[in-house]
């Protein structure tokens, strides 16, 4: 799992300069072209599993592939143009994912919110206020430039956030490698409808071979290799070391932004970003004890 999340920090120094010529959508559709594929390659035989799921795990795939593969991705792309190409931000702020999880866990799912979610939540919520406002004056409020950046990248992460809660309603019925073949065929999809819609299909037509080549890395490492041991980890690896882990992300995206993209943070941004991922690690604890007392007094059926 640390490699897979190693891996999805290589994203940004490709993607920021694709971001500069072509459009958000246009990006995540190469991406999702490339995957598509792979997935026919490697994942295609195990798309027979779909016959299996009824309407209510059919409506979760929909969510799961426009909102949680297509929108999502769309969205965090255009966050970065927001921030001035600068990436660092937005992927810290993705890491709020977690808490949006827990939420929507509670609310679709009637699982139980602890005391502890709240006072975590609390500090992940101000650890996100000085990543987006490390030095906040009130017209830094208005909607434009950070506020955007940063509500386009807190959308993403509540669609990502989504995506593994009703993941969790699919994977009961199929294999994680069904629900990654049909995740991101979905996605295609729904992106081609959007390019058609806008008129936009002429971009891929104009992309060089230097953009497919950005896009492939991007798609390949950042995307279908890494979320593939990103499963394969997670079935072997406790909740709450997986999400520290997770952390190797942000903390790689960092020094990769840093030394690739000139993209630096402020001491109040790095302050913020260690707040939220204090947080993030919190939550996770709390979580995991959470299933443990609830697994010791479930009753044995003997």
């Amino acid at each position: 799992m640390l490699i897979a999340a190693m891996l999805w920090a290589v994203d940004a120094p490709f993607r920021v300069p694709l971001t500069k010529i072509l459009s958000a959508t246009t990006i995540v559709l190469m991406e999702h072209i490339i995957i598509a594929v792979f997935v026919f390659v490697f994942l295609f035989r195990y798309l027979k599993e779909l016959r299996g799921l009824g309407l209510r795990e059919w409506l979760a795939v929909i969510f799961i592939g426009f909102g949680g593969s297509a929108l999502a991705t769309v969205l965090f792309t255009q966050s970065f143009a927001a921030f001035g190409y600068m990436p660092t931000v937005p992927i810290l702020l993705q890491k709020i994912q977690p808490f949006f999880a827990v939420a929507l866990a509670t609310l679709l799912l009637k699982e139980k919110l602890t005391r502890g979610f709240w006072i975590w939540s609390g500090f992940g919520i101000f650890g996100a206020y000085l990543i987006t406002y490390p030095d906040a004056r009130i017209q830094d409020f208005a909607l434009g430039g950070q506020t955007t950046g940063a509500l386009l990248a807190l959308a993403a992460a509540f669609l990502w956030a989504g995506s593994t809660v009703f993941g969790r309603v699919v994977l009961k019925k199929i294999s994680f490698q069904a629900m990654t073949a049909v995740r991101f065929l979905s996605a295609l999809v729904f992106l081609f409808l959007i390019q058609i819609y806008y008129g936009r299909l002429g971009e891929i037509a104009a992309a060089t071979r230097t953009d497919w080549y950005y896009v492939f890395i991007i798609a390949v490492l950042a995307g279908f290799v890494s979320l593939f041991i990103y499963y394969v980890g997670l079935k072997s690896t406790k909740a709450s070391i997986a999400t520290i882990c997770e952390l190797a992300f942000p903390f790689s995206a960092v020094i990769i932004n840093w030394k690739f993209l000139g993209a630096t943070l402020s001491p109040v941004q790095i302050a913020g970003g260690l707040v939220l991922l204090a947080s993030v690690i919190g939550l996770s604890l709390v979580n995991n004890r959470e299933s443990e007392m609830a697994a010791r007094e479930e009753p044995v059926v003997v």
